[in-house]
């Protein structure tokens, strides 16, 4: 009886642990909006284009669209993710989403991100659960 007892606690701290080393872009995000922002421009936003899933094997899948000056953008393709500290890497298609990411807000249902060209555009997405 004591070593089934045992061996449940240490079930339990094991699933503990390797649950709370699941980072929190994992699951199925709307992306509540996307903007882009240029120096000295107007910015460029787009609300409620859809959603984008993280899965715990480092894959996941876009479905977007969304209309930016007049031009419709679909995204629907699958995607590579690796998460470091704050930096969010997407790799894949090219893609407006297809890049290094700066997480700057980081909860468990809401996510915000923000990515620059190296110029003079700064993009920011809010996902949101």
């Amino acid at each position: 009886m004591k070593k089934t007892s045992l061996n449940f606690i240490l079930l339990l701290g094991v699933i503990a642990v390797f649950s709370s080393c699941s980072p929190r872009i994992v699951g199925v995000w709307n992306v509540e909006s996307f903007e882009t922002v240029s120096q000295g421009k107007e910015a460029i936003s787009a609300k409620n284009i859809g959603k984008i899933t993280f899965r715990k094997d480092g894959t996941g899948v876009k479905d977007l669209s969304f209309t930016i000056l007049g031009i419709v953008k679909e995204d629907k393709t699958p995607f590579k993710w690796i998460l470091n500290d704050n930096l969010l890497t997407i790799s894949g298609q090219e893609s407006d989403f297809v890049k290094t990411w700066i997480v700057v807000d980081n909860q468990k249902k809401y996510q915000k991100i923000k990515s620059t060209d190296g110029a003079d555009q700064v993009q920011t997405v809010v996902l949101r659960k």
